[in-house]
């Protein structure tokens, strides 16, 4: 029997590698595609020597050919960090609307299950907390952070016009905030740049008066979620993250703890457009998929801070010095 073949765009980024292989264990056949503006392909160089695992550079901004049958696409191509972002959005803001566009195209074309990756961002600096999938969300779409939650929320958008004029069989994933290994050191948000400071045996940035709150989910936790999402018969969306919140300085708080590091907390500006608070209302993915994380923050931070210990100190040097969180 033929194995079942998926698309992974975004395959060589954080995420995107991490469901490579979760696929390859399942026994699928994997398609990965990255232009590499922001993956790296140490994230999948352990994939090119499996026979089940083939890699394309595209940017899927342009049109996107895929030979043979497709089974699932999952479209995770995107910026996603506010270093990232802000230095690209032109890119962004195109991925999110052309390179969603060429996918849904590509899953009508082969009958292919597509999941998109939309993110917490679509709900902004929320006035609902913690934020369920029913809320609207408050995003400045001219503010810098509006290329980012945009493209995202015409994402969604253009993913359910497919649903509903084409019946193109979607569902739609809103993340948030994931850490673990494969996450850069120099991509601005908060875990990765704490931990970069601490190992430089730097003051750790804190911005605003670190009472803004995140939700931190470790990455094998949400490829979970993702996996369950995929495979359910659900096709609105479904926030997956961990709701144990926690404000910015009290998780500066737990990296200098972690590290051991001597160092002090220094608090700068807050960014425009900063989320005062995140928190993902998890009750349509327990109910529909069963799914809670597992995994606590404790355990999880422990692997990734290993992980970062385990990079070279060129690496660590690649940490810009100004910060914006996310």
């Amino acid at each position: 029997m033929a194995k079942k073949r998926v698309l992974i765009t975004g395959a060589a980024g954080f995420l995107g590698s991490h469901l490579c292989d979760r696929f390859i264990k399942e026994g699928y056949h994997v398609i990965g595609m990255d232009n590499l503006i922001t993956g790296d392909l140490c994230n999948i160089e352990h994939l090119f020597k499996l026979e089940n695992f083939e890699f394309y550079h595209h940017d899927i901004s342009k049109f996107i050919h895929i030979s043979g049958d497709l089974d699932y696409i999952l479209h995770f191509a995107s910026p996603a960090s506010p270093i990232d972002y802000l230095k690209i959005p032109i890119q962004t803001l195109k991925v999110g609307a052309l390179g969603t566009h060429n996918c849904l195209g590509l899953a009508k074309a082969k009958k292919a299950r597509i999941l998109v990756a939309s993110t917490s961002e679509v709900y902004g600096d929320p006035l609902v907390h913690p934020q369920n999938e029913e809320y609207w969300g408050n995003v400045n779409p001219v503010g810098p952070r509006g290329v980012y939650d945009e493209a995202k929320r015409f994402m969604e958008s253009i993913t359910m016009a497919y649903h509903t004029f084409h019946k193109v069989d979607t569902r739609i994933i809103r993340i948030f905030n994931t850490y673990g290994p494969r996450m850069r050191l120099n991509d601005g948000r908060a875990l990765p740049a704490f931990i970069g400071q601490a190992l430089r045996g730097e003051d750790l940035t804190v911005f605003g008066d670190g009472s803004q709150t995140r939700s931190f989910c470790y990455v094998d936790d949400l490829v979970e979620g993702i996996y369950r999402l995929l495979m359910s018969d659900y096709t609105m969306p479904v926030n997956i993250g961990n709701p144990d919140e926690i404000s910015l300085k009290d998780f500066a708080g737990e990296i200098l703890e972690l590290t051991g590091h001597k160092v002090k907390i220094v608090y700068k500006p807050l960014p425009v457009d900063d989320p005062k608070q995140r928190k993902p209302d998890i009750t349509k993915a327990k109910e529909i998929l069963g799914w809670q994380p597992k995994v606590k923050r404790k355990e999880g931070l422990k692997i990734t801070y290993d992980y970062f210990k385990s990079l070279s100190k060129d690496e660590w040097n690649k940490l810009p010095k100004e910060f914006i969180k996310k």
